[in-house]
């Protein structure tokens, strides 16, 4: 398979859905190329995550196509999964569990835990960890089927603002390291916006896309998100140069000013 940057691994074309006589997805146009981190927001009930469901296979769209690179891998980041408190499971463990051996030689686990920052919570039982902590451990997972396109679907769902700041920075750090491709569904506006190449704004059609720059000055997404949260993401952009550990405390502070208020 050719593993070229900027081959498209997923695109959709002309797509279209509906549930119950309602439009989801009204002739919506996405493609996703290796080494791309490419964002789809929007509010609720907007098609985000029915995009996503054809996009990876698991629903079949009423109209438009769907075409992915032959033998591609999906690695994909749930918004939460729930773990029985009862079961002795600890976080390697839960990574092993269900994966062939052939995904967990050559040092693909420790890589994992590294990459995602996790090596402390080896042995910790998977039920205590922290909501932010346990959204690496899925990522984690993903990574060590080594795939081409990581999937993440609101990665930062419960997680304070430093630490989705710290989690959008690991991703932008894989990317970088593996040349996967990317395709996340978020909420995150003040944080995503500069985590990310694309951006698409969907309301069951496409708003606009493109740069986070362009699509925030974009009057389209200005009538969608309002003209005052188009103006703190562009703070937040400009003044979010200073950095979190995992638990959310501020390590590296170049500068005072920071625009998550």
């Amino acid at each position: 398979m050719n593993k070229s940057a900027g081959q498209i691994l997923v695109e959709g074309k002309n797509l279209n859905q509906s549930y119950r006589g309602r439009s989801v997805l009204d002739a919506v146009d996405i493609a996703v190329h290796r080494g791309e981190i490419v964002t789809v927001i929007g509010p609720n009930g907007a098609g985000k995550t029915t995009l996503v469901k054809v996009l990876m296979g698991l629903v079949k769209p009423d109209g438009g196509t769907v075409v992915k690179t032959p033998g591609i891998v999906v690695g994909y980041v749930p918004q939460k999964i729930a773990v029985d408190s009862t079961m002795p499971l600890t976080v390697e463990y839960f990574l092993r569990l269900g994966l062939p051996r052939s995904l967990l030689g050559q040092g693909r686990l420790q890589a994992a835990l590294e990459e995602t920052e996790i090596v402390p919570l080896r042995h910790l039982p998977v039920q205590s960890v922290s909501g932010g902590e346990m959204q690496r451990v899925l990522l984690a997972r993903a990574l060590l089927r080594n795939p081409d396109l990581l999937v993440l679907d609101e990665p930062a769902q419960g997680v304070d603002v430093t630490g989705q700041a710290e989690l959008y920075k690991t991703i932008g750090r894989i990317r970088d390291s593996r040349g996967c491709g990317v395709l996340m569904v978020s909420h995150d506006l003040h944080l995503v916006m500069s985590a990310t190449d694309t951006v698409l704004c969907l309301n069951n059609h496409v708003c606009c896309a493109g740069h986070p720059k362009a699509v925030s000055a974009d009057p389209a997404y200005v009538s969608l998100f309002g003209a005052k949260v188009a103006e703190t993401l562009a703070l937040y952009h400009h003044h979010h140069d200073h950095h979190h550990d995992l638990h959310g405390e501020i390590v590296d502070d170049e500068h005072e000013g920071c625009g998550h208020g």
